[in-house]
């Protein structure tokens, strides 16, 4: 349990300190991404992006779990 806790600390670490680099990339600006803007309020829910995601950590999993 410790040492998937430190893992995920790590992992989160590891996304914080990347992030400036992976908005470059254009995730959560894809097509499908839901944006609302009203006057005062914006709300933004990146659907698509979740989804792409989704999909790439299950194949790297996958992967290295068949290993």
């Amino acid at each position: 349990m410790q040492k998937l806790l430190i893992i995920l600390g790590l992992g989160i670490a590891a996304i914080g300190f990347l992030y400036p680099y992976l908005r470059q990339l254009g995730l959560g600006q894809l097509p499908g991404d839901i944006i609302l803007k009203g006057e005062n309020s914006t709300f933004y829910f990146p659907i698509v992006s979740c989804i792409a995601i989704s999909l790439l950590f299950s194949i790297l999993f996958n992967l290295f779990r068949s290993s």
